[in-house]
């Protein structure tokens, strides 16, 4: 049985391709129009390009934005993709740009019902003017991107304004080719960025390009241990990653960004194969290497349902909790299936074997937090087991409401357990007996959901905010408000959610 995701995917393909003499109408009318209007510029030498984004294209953005999950129907996902439509405007300095986009405000004078804004020329061509120009990027630059709507026959598109420089152009064009394109994943992506950070500042330095790569070249020679152990896992993690988008570019026809779930597919493997010295960690990666070599030979179907030759078990209730939520959607997420698609064909064994080994040693990650000792002093065994299941279980139902697979990333798993430590830290402050902890048990849990999905800048609906504020206020807690309530004390009405990170600063805790 196939994904239904790829059934989605092909079904919005079907879609663009049905309104793609729209689509193709469109993108001309808005570069017709914006040439009209900047014609006036002609000092500047500007050029007005446009295009409708292609069906490759989009199908990799479906999958590495989640689309299928966020939109019910294909016309959902079209009419809401922002990029849809793309118009360029070129210019030939930097300096250019913001000038540009100072004269499309001065063009752009009259409002819109819908907050947009147009010319008097036409109002069915609208642009956002309101937000902050440039808009910085994921890789930290700057860009002129302004979100546009085009409407036309009762129909509306969303469409995305560029101004860019022939400097910021030809970078354009040089990190999406080198960068964005290429799913391989890369040894020292840190290194790399910082390397084509250099050229972005300064094409014409590069000696400093040279420095940069001998400086790095020399830092490798004195790595200790830890440091090597480290290459190897970037090392094993690269060769995870290249042969599987090479087989998912063959079965698919598009790759897909998983360098973080090959890192914690490697981190999983070294854990549970007990290496604790060099000479046993290198034979695990050697071992490893033997079966990706095997793997690469192999056909892998990445249409295919993940089956399970028996019904999986879990051990406590983290575990049965924290694993539902993966097997309920394991054939349902595509970055949750391809993750368990690579670890089981790497670990030999079945399938619901290898699933539950990988949630035992998810569980032991939190339940083996060195912290929890410090409640030694409070509470004797039974006391501690009891809060300990308390809190893991409260792990368990963030993750449920995160639904993630960042969860499982090694950086992230790191964050939640500092959480943790911070909340003990609270406990030993507020507590003196197990009959402490009842009294806030429920307020300190809730405020460790709200800890734990801060670090995937989760919100909390707000009604669940002003009923612990209550329940602080009409109980005897040694935990109170914080004055940063006084910052929402008006607000807290009118909003609908609140982000959990600023929830737990409601209350005078330090988490």
């Amino acid at each position: 049985m196939e994904l239904k995701i790829f059934d989605f995917i092909e079904e919005t393909i079907q879609y663009l391709e049905k309104i793609d003499d729209e689509l193709q109408h469109a993108a001309k009318e808005l570069e017709v129009c914006f040439r009209q209007l900047l014609e006036s510029n002609r000092d500047r030498d500007l050029k007005v390009s446009s295009r409708v984004k292609s069906s490759s294209s989009l199908r990799e953005k479906i999958i590495r934005n989640n689309y299928y999950k966020k939109y019910k129907t294909s016309e959902e996902i079209l009419l809401n993709l922002t990029d849809l439509v793309g118009v360029r405007v070129e210019c030939r300095f930097i300096e250019d740009e913001e000038h540009i986009h100072k004269m499309l405000k001065k063009l752009f004078n009259k409002r819109h019902a819908g907050g947009y804004f147009y010319n008097a020329l036409n109002e069915n061509i609208r642009l956002e003017l309101a937000s902050k120009q440039p808009q910085e990027q994921k890789n930290g630059f700057e860009i002129f991107r302004i979100d546009g709507v085009y409407e036309s026959n009762n129909r509306t598109f969303k469409f995305e304004l560029q101004i860019k420089s022939l400097v910021n152009i030809f970078w354009g064009e040089l990190e999406h080719k080198i960068i964005y394109k290429n799913n391989n994943y890369r040894i020292a992506d840190g290194f790399l960025k910082e390397l084509m950070g250099s050229i972005k500042k300064n094409l014409a330095m590069i000696d400093n390009q040279l420095l940069i790569i001998y400086n790095q070249f020399n830092s490798t020679k004195s790595l200790d241990p830890r440091m090597r152990k480290a290459q190897l896992e970037v090392l094993l993690s690269k060769i995870i990653n290249d042969i599987y988008a090479s087989k998912l570019q063959n079965s698919i026809g598009f790759g897909v960004d998983f360098k973080k779930s090959c890192d914690a597919i490697m981190k999983y493997i070294l854990r549970t194969s007990n290496a604790e010295h060099l000479e046993d960690y290198n034979k695990t990666i050697l071992k490893t290497m033997d079966r990706l070599n095997d793997i690469s030979k192999n056909d892998v179907n990445f249409n295919s349902e993940l089956e399970f030759e028996r019904d999986v078990r879990f051990e406590d209730d983290f575990s049965n909790q924290f694993g539902m939520v993966i097997l309920n959607s394991i054939n349902n997420d595509f970055q949750w299936n391809l993750f368990f698609r690579i670890l089981f064909e790497i670990e030999l064994g079945n399938n619901a074997e290898d699933f539950e080994t990988f949630i035992k040693f998810i569980r032991n990650r939190f339940y083996e937090n060195d912290s929890f000792c410090r409640l030694e002093s409070i509470l004797n065994k039974e006391e501690l087991h009891r809060i300990k299941n308390d809190m893991m279980l409260t792990i368990a139902y963030s993750f449920e409401t995160v639904g993630s697979i960042e969860f499982v990333y090694d950086n992230k798993m790191e964050e939640i357990n500092e959480g943790v430590a911070s909340f003990i830290d609270l406990l030993c402050e507020k507590i003196s007996s197990y009959e402490d902890w009842e009294k806030i048990r429920e307020i300190g849990l809730t405020l460790l959901k709200w800890k734990v999905m801060s670090i995937f800048n989760c919100t909390v609906e707000t009604y669940k905010v002003k009923e612990l504020i209550q329940m602080v206020k009409d109980g005897h807690y040694k935990i109170e408000i914080s004055k940063r309530i006084f910052k929402y004390i008006d607000k807290l009405d009118e909003m609908d959610k609140l982000k959990a990170e600023d929830a737990v600063r409601l209350f005078k805790i330090d988490l």
